[in-house]
């Protein structure tokens, strides 16, 4: 059996994004299923989870200040926030994908800049989800294994990002600004976070192995085995 795995979305747009999502996930070997606020996500029922793109996260989560170009979704917040902490009690890997990497960061107790590129004024500022902005992956992390060292081109539909890493995470990418577009998990359970949109970019074996390491990490869950060991024996030999 292809692991399952869940997917949040927006209930507004989501019937436009997991499809793609899914594929990505059949493409890696695995299959999703669909889960937004308001209806029924067990994360017992699933082998891992992906925390979707979307709206800003309310600064009530973390402490900070409401900005008033911020579109929120409390509902949201709450369920994916609940999903990230079960994941994490229940051993269940977890990719989060813009919004979601930032959910993962503030659900292990980080912190967000609400406004971003304010703060870090060199770094490219694009709206777009054409491969222009340009990520530089940290060596030696789990990301690199996968996806490499080189300069990556990626999209970028975010005003927030992460500043304060939650408990277990570390760095994995920042722009060429010095802003973090990556954090990943240093101890089990695997989970990644990026502040780009992969499923947009499925031409790009690169974009591909991050799929393929959450499927990698969610068949180990499955069998109840070691999942960053099954993760780093599937990493390619990226450049």
């Amino acid at each position: 059996m292809k692991p399952l795995i869940g997917v949040t979305t927006s209930a507004r747009s989501g019937w436009r994004i997991f499809p793609l999502v899914a594929f990505n996930l059949w493409l890696a070997g695995g299959r999703g299923v669909r889960w937004v606020a308001g209806r029924p996500s067990d994360v017992a029922e699933v082998d891992g989870i992906i925390i979707g793109g979307g709206d800003d996260i309310s600064p009530d989560l973390y402490g900070g200040q409401l900005i008033t170009s911020s579109t929120l979704d409390d509902e949201r917040d709450a369920m994916e926030r609940r999903l990230v902490e079960e994941a994490m009690a229940q051993g269940k890997p977890v990719l989060g994908i813009c919004r979601g990497s930032q959910m993962l960061n503030v659900a292990l107790g980080g912190r967000l800049d609400q406004d971003a590129y304010g703060t870090y004024a060199t770094s490219e500022r694009f709206w777009t989800i054409l491969p222009r902005k340009t990520v530089e992956i940290v060596p030696q992390t789990r990301l690199a294994a996968h996806a490499g060292t080189v300069p990556m081109k990626v999209n970028a539909l975010h005003s927030q990002a992460v500043t304060t890493l939650g408990q277990g995470l570390r760095v994995a990418a920042r722009d060429t600004g010095g802003m973090i577009q990556a954090v990943e998990r240093t101890e089990e359970p695997f989970a990644l976070g990026v502040q780009w949109h992969p499923e947009h970019l499925f031409y790009a074996h690169r974009q591909r192995a991050i799929f393929r390491a959450l499927v990698s990490a969610a068949r180990a869950a499955s069998r109840k085995e070691a999942q960053l060991p099954q993760v780093d024996t599937g990493a390619p030999q990226a450049p």
